[in-house]
């Protein structure tokens, strides 16, 4: 089955969702297409219109989406692009369907995922990622009660923490291996940018019961048959904590493997983009995460600049395109703050498993000399996840570059793969 539109949006988080919304008010036909059950995203996971106002940036949740709602705008949830069999066109699965959807243009939102490092026990039921335990809160899992350490890296372990310990769990200790100075440096450079600050402030408001311990990381997660205890050092001496729960994410990392697939130019781990949110492929626009990590105010003014000029306006796209500079610093100095010490590569011991999906670990990783040696000799990222887990940590662990994305870029049944292309002889113009 074939569908054609004039701009289609790949991602429905807070960046494809602007996109999404002003393309559609332009008068195109508009296609916002998400694997997810809803609009929303990771930031919006579970929010419903009724109880937004009480959970964080609830309103804009209210604002975006009601003008989204309010447009012709097709959603197609539950759906996921795994290929490009023709230029202007995406090959989508769904859990019992297969589609072509054709386009004139293209913005892909597809956001980020967690980097997740090898240590010790890091396979251990129990230990999460501290954005997918914060997910799966959302939806319905119940922590009151839990004992859980919040550890890793970046300014998403705060939100993280409170949003935890708002649900009833209890908070041990908020552990961000990041040195103070370099935080305070980051911190003092926010001036352009005071919301982020009063942001963060009333995240910390809400774990004062909790440590806050930069300059500390996970050493190893102990336990028999799920998690019991966590150690964790400083660098000069070690102590440990008996937790029920380790949320453990070191930063983000965005989601490439669609842009990749495309052609997209990348530099510097992210997409390259023009003023207008343009890729080095025509006709195909790339925005929030995938250009820059920098929440959700970088992803809607990026989806605003690249929707309207999906529909060719371009001066009204031109006006915003100033305001992005100050979000686009902000992201380069997210990066610095939180980059990774150099102690967090030595933390996985020899039978440390790195490929989850392969049960690969860091030992036979050590023989091989890239990323590409890697998945021919022990299958390192050739598993259901596809390296997005284990590609990520090998980066870091041994500055392996990775080879390009081939189709299917998600595992795919094998009616998907072998399908043909089934185009109309043109686009229809709207």
């Amino acid at each position: 089955m074939n569908s054609a539109f004039d701009v289609v949006v790949v991602g429905a988080g807070p960046g494809g969702i602007a996109a999404a919304a002003v393309a559609a008010e332009a008068g195109a036909r508009v296609c916002l297409l998400d694997d997810n059950g809803q609009p929303g995203g990771q930031i919006w996971r579970g929010y419903r219109s009724e109880t937004a106002p009480k959970y964080p940036h609830g309103r804009e949740f209210l604002k975006w989406t009601s003008r989204l709602h309010r447009t012709d705008c097709d959603i197609w949830s539950g759906w996921r692009a795994t290929d490009q069999p023709a230029a202007h066109c995406l090959r989508l699965e769904s859990d019992e369907e297969t589609r072509d959807i054709q386009f004139r243009s293209l913005v892909v939102a597809t956001g980020a995922r967690e980097r997740f490092l090898p240590f010790p026990g890091w396979t251990l039921p129990g230990v999460t990622g501290a954005g997918g335990l914060q997910a799966l809160v959302k939806s319905g899992l119940d922590p009151r009660g839990k004992r859980v350490v919040v550890a890793g890296t970046g300014p998403l372990l705060l939100a993280i923490a409170a949003g935890l310990a708002g649900a009833g769990a209890e908070i041990l200790g908020i552990y961000e291996q990041a040195p103070r100075s370099r935080l305070l440096t980051f911190g003092l450079s926010l001036a352009a940018l005071p919301q982020k600050l009063i942001e963060g402030a009333g995240y910390r408001r809400k774990t004062l019961r909790a440590p806050y311990r930069t300059n500390c990381w996970i050493t190893r997660a102990e336990g028999s048959t799920r998690l019991e205890s966590v150690t964790v050092t400083n660098g000069r001496r070690q102590w440990t904590l008996a937790c029920e729960w380790l949320a453990c994410g070191f930063h983000l990392v965005p989601n490439l493997e669609l842009p990749r697939l495309l052609g997209c130019r990348i530099a510097d781990g992210y997409v390259s983009v023009d003023a207008l949110q343009q890729s080095s492929i025509a006709a195909v626009a790339c925005i929030g995460e995938l250009t820059g990590i920098g929440g959700m105010d970088k992803a809607l003014l990026e989806g605003q600049i690249a929707g309207l000029a999906a529909v060719g306006r371009q001066s009204a796209a031109d006006a915003l395109a100033s305001r992005l500079i100050p979000m686009q610093r902000f992201a380069r100095k997210l990066d610095r703050a939180f980059a990774l010490r150099d102690e967090l590569k030595t933390l996985a011991a020899p039978d440390t498993v790195v490929c989850r999906c392969e049960d690969t670990d860091y030992s036979e990783l050590m023989e091989c000399s890239s990323w590409r040696e890697a998945k021919l000799h022990t299958r390192c990222g050739m598993g259901a996840c596809q390296g997005r887990v284990c590609g990520a940590a090998t980066e870091f662990l041994f500055g392996w570059q990775h080879s390009g994305v081939r189709p299917p870029v998600f595992p795919s049944s094998v009616s998907t793969v072998a399908a043909k292309a089934d185009l109309p002889d043109a686009i229809p113009l709207s």
